[in-house]
């Protein structure tokens, strides 16, 4: 039967905190000890931004040329508008209060990923960025889990996107350790026995936007789940870049 556990008791993830071990402190408490390698574990991007220290003081950046007029045409802060450039390979589009980029990571996403909700207290400036490489994030919370349980589960880090012609975001993998993060089923047969000619399955995007309908937006607190009797085919040089389609491949720019 799959679950969607979330882990309760991690406090608010700090500067330098050890994810692993917050993780492996909340199995117990939460019900779901012990872990196995057939687990997966869906962080949100924020806890491992805050815990890498992404944070960034706006009082602390001055704004380009090319800040001060994006940030003209879109009602921004031209501070926040200079450490979205900091991670942007392109400015795809910009309209009323966004700007949609080609991140240095590879994908699509308003702003770069650059926010200041649950980042720090009202009036405090502050923003924070994604992780500098969600990947490796992913890998490195996966080793200390198997250092810290014996155990191995497959990682996702994942980030609310939002989606060309369609209104709401929802979640999505930016980071991938341990399993694959699509799976191609083409050649495999239909209901009628004819062949799949195109259909690859975004699995670890599908995991992450699960994760997120327990996770939440706001304020629930609750930035770890536990995605249990979900069969993956593992991976261990698994990358979210995977998921990226490459830009000759885009029709829509």
């Amino acid at each position: 039967m799959l679950s969607l556990i979330p882990l309760t008791g991690i406090p608010i993830v700090q500067p330098r905190d050890d994810l692993g071990e917050l993780i492996a402190a909340s199995l117990a408490p939460s019900g779901v000890a012990p872990l196995g390698d057939e687990d997966i574990l869906v962080l949100t991007q924020k806890v491992v931004s805050r815990a890498e220290n992404r944070f960034v003081d706006l009082r602390t950046v001055q704004p380009s040329p090319r800040a001060l007029e994006l940030a003209a045409r879109t009602s921004k802060d031209a501070r926040a508008v200079e450490v979205m450039l900091w991670d942007t390979d392109e400015v795809v589009r910009v309209g009323p209060r966004v700007i949609v980029v080609r991140h240095r990571l590879g994908f699509t996403c308003a702003n770069a990923g650059v926010d200041a909700s649950n980042v720090a207290e009202p009036g405090a400036e502050m923003v924070l960025r994604l992780p500098d490489d969600p990947d490796l994030s992913a890998r490195r919370i996966r080793a200390r889990l198997r250092e810290l349980t014996g155990a191995a589960p497959a990682v996702v880090i994942s980030d609310s996107h939002g989606r060309p012609w369609r209104e709401g975001t929802v979640g999505v993998a930016i980071g991938v350790a341990g399993m694959l993060p699509v799976q191609d089923l083409r050649g495999v047969p239909d209901l009628f026995g004819r062949a799949l000619q195109i259909t690859l399955v975004g699995f670890a995007d599908q995991v992450a936007a699960a994760a997120s309908l327990v996770s939440g937006q706001a304020n629930e607190g609750l930035p770890v789940v536990l995605v249990r009797g979900l069969p993956f085919q593992p991976d261990d040089t698994a990358s979210a870049r995977q998921i990226v389609r490459p830009p000759e491949y885009d029709l829509f720019r």
